[in-house]
């Protein structure tokens, strides 16, 4: 199925977040062509033979702003590789789509949020995993919960408060959590988990993403945080044992929205919309039983379509930006599926008061401008080429 010109498509071919975590078993010597096929998963980044792997997940590290700072970061923009990370480019979807090694259109997490069919709300795919979102909702197994029968420990290193979320107990499943809150101590615990045996380690770094969102990926914090950051995986290249592989990556990119590009959505076209979901720079609106969705969609495109590509639900998986997409992830997607072009952002304002400031966040990301693709792929230890 052809798509209009305003629908750009989404590239297949190409190693993303799915192929790491499989690639990693394969230079482990753990999974081969056959586990790959039967698996459907594919390992298409080349990496050298390793007793155990560690895959660094930067949240929130762009391959544009490591470039940007790459005097503050001299181990981590050592390379020039890089992945994309997938679509949507956010934390929910890109982190399913590592730890399954399936796009979302197949492990069902399609954004920030998402729709609910059953219920008619709209789920928090982040925090919501606790209370609202349904026990069956994961829809692929994870890379994890698949490495104890190829002879593989499967560990995740991150920040304490995760350890007992419903997140991770789904997107994270079949791992070993181990608790670690500062960077440094996250970085001593994977050297230790990594001293002996045949692990897969996976370390979760939050911190320049969250000072991203409320400082911007330029301030001196988000900086200073990579600064340390770069320090540590210098540190944790040269004190692990020479049969580790590192491969260091990011879930997405981010950009810094200016104030005057974070945009309040015009009411008048969220009329027959029922479910706002996803992040401003990737809004999924469901709407209404009986709405003409062509005539929404051309009304969106009237209006925003020098700031966003808009596109039916329809379009948008005929071009592909979900990948491979099951039947039972169709109505989870928006109706109409708006994807920031630029810096914009869009934002819901219906609720707020006339003498109320909304709140904004200055980086952000969702989104498939290069800035919130394309994230780094730096490989040092046993993987180093």
């Amino acid at each position: 199925m052809g798509c209009p010109p305003s629908v750009p498509s989404a590239p297949d071919a190409t190693a993303n977040l799915a192929d790491v975590l499989p690639s990693c078993l394969v230079a482990l010597g753990a999974a081969d062509d056959t586990w790959l096929r039967t698996t459907g998963r594919e390992a298409r980044i080349a990496l050298r033979p390793a007793r155990s792997a560690v895959v660094v997940l930067v949240d929130g590290l762009g391959a544009g702003a490591l470039a940007a700072r790459a005097g503050h970061a001299r181990w981590l923009a050592g390379t020039k590789k890089r992945l994309r990370s997938g679509f949507p480019t956010t934390t929910a979807a890109a982190l399913s789509t590592l730890t399954t090694g399936r796009p979302p259109g197949v492990h069902g997490v399609v954004g920030y949020s998402g729709w609910n069919p059953d219920t008619g709300q709209v789920m928090n795919l982040l925090s919501g995993w606790d209370d609202v979102v349904p026990a069956d909702w994961f829809l692929a197994s994870t890379v994890f919960s698949e490495a104890p029968a190829l002879g593989v420990d499967p560990v995740v290193v991150g920040p304490t408060r995760y350890r007992t979320s419903g997140m991770t107990a789904n997107v994270l499943g079949g791992a070993r959590y181990v608790a670690a809150d500062t960077i440094p101590q996250r970085v001593d615990a994977v050297l230790a988990e990594t001293a002996t045996g045949r692990s897969l380690v996976y370390l979760y770094v939050p911190e320049l993403d969250s000072i991203g969102h409320k400082h911007g990926w330029e301030s001196d914090r988000w900086t200073a945080a990579l600064e340390l950051l770069d320090g540590e995986l210098a540190r944790l290249e040269s004190r692990g044992a020479p049969d580790v592989g590192l491969l260091v990556t990011a879930d997405h990119g981010v950009l810094d929205v200016p104030p005057e590009a974070n945009i309040p959505m015009d009411p008048e076209l969220l009329r027959d919309v029922v479910g706002v979901a996803g992040d401003p720079r990737c809004r999924q609106l469901t709407v209404a039983p009986g709405t003409d969705v062509p005539a929404l969609v051309e009304a969106w495109r009237s209006r925003y379509g020098k700031k966003a590509y808009v596109a039916s639900r329809t379009e948008a998986v005929a071009a592909g930006w979900f990948g491979t997409t099951d039947e039972r992830v169709l109505p989870r997607i928006g109706d109409v599926v708006v994807v920031a072009r630029g810096s914009w952002a869009f934002n819901d304002d219906r609720e707020v008061g006339p003498r109320e400031t909304p709140k904004r966040m200055i980086g952000q990301h969702g989104a498939m401008t290069d800035e919130e693709t394309f994230v780094p792929l730096r490989l040092g230890g046993a993987f180093r080429a």
